[in-house]
């Protein structure tokens, strides 16, 4: 159990579900409520894919391409401080309106994104397996149903009140960006790859 919680609260921070909740109203502005169950469900499907076959391809890939969780560590550290950064100081997110809207941007980058992917790599190493796709499967069904009750968690916390959540979360996830480039680089130095 404590396994568990120590990935899940990570990719708690790094899914953000509450911080895709504006964009995801903004791109579903207009579109029929079937239409959004639609674009959820596959948004759902696209990003337990991904994140599934990263779990367990992502280090076949860098070991066939010669990069270490290090390398890895600290270029997504490094990508995911500049998104972080880039939401806090401007608000600006990656989205933009495409015909498979749930596929991309909601389901890739946007619920799993570098954050996800790096952070699930670093946490299966150090946690398990089990507790790692367990933790990856309950935050995706969360983030699904905060896309789901969209009209009502908007209603609560109003566009202010999710911007506010979001600049928070963002905040978070500029210190484990920096915490996983610390890491890594000190593997690095410290000659472990």
């Amino acid at each position: 159990m404590r396994d568990f919680l120590m990935v899940f609260v990570p990719l708690f921070v790094a899914v953000d579900a509450i911080g895709i909740l504006p964009i995801f109203m903004s791109l579903t502005e207009g579109v029929p409520q079937l239409d959004r169950k639609r674009i959820v469900r596959q948004s759902f499907v696209t990003a337990l894919l991904v994140a599934v076959a990263f779990i367990f391809l992502g280090k076949s890939v860098f070991h066939l391409l010669g990069i270490t969780i290090s390398d890895f560590m600290v270029a997504g550290g490094i990508l995911l401080f500049i998104i972080a950064t880039l939401d806090l100081t401007t608000g600006t997110k990656f989205a933009r309106r495409v015909e498979t809207l749930g596929a991309v941007p909601l389901g890739i980058p946007l619920i799993v994104g570098p954050a996800v992917l790096t952070t699930s790599l670093m946490l299966v190493d150090v946690h398990g397996l089990a507790a790692t796709l367990a933790a990856v499967l309950l935050n995706l069904l969360l983030a699904i149903g905060v896309l789901l009750s969209a009209d009502f968690w908007y209603r609560i916390l109003g566009q202010t009140g999710s911007q506010a959540v979001s600049k928070v979360a963002n905040l978070i996830l500029a210190a484990i960006a920096v915490m996983m480039i610390r890491k890594g680089l000190l593997t690095v130095l410290g000659g472990q790859v």
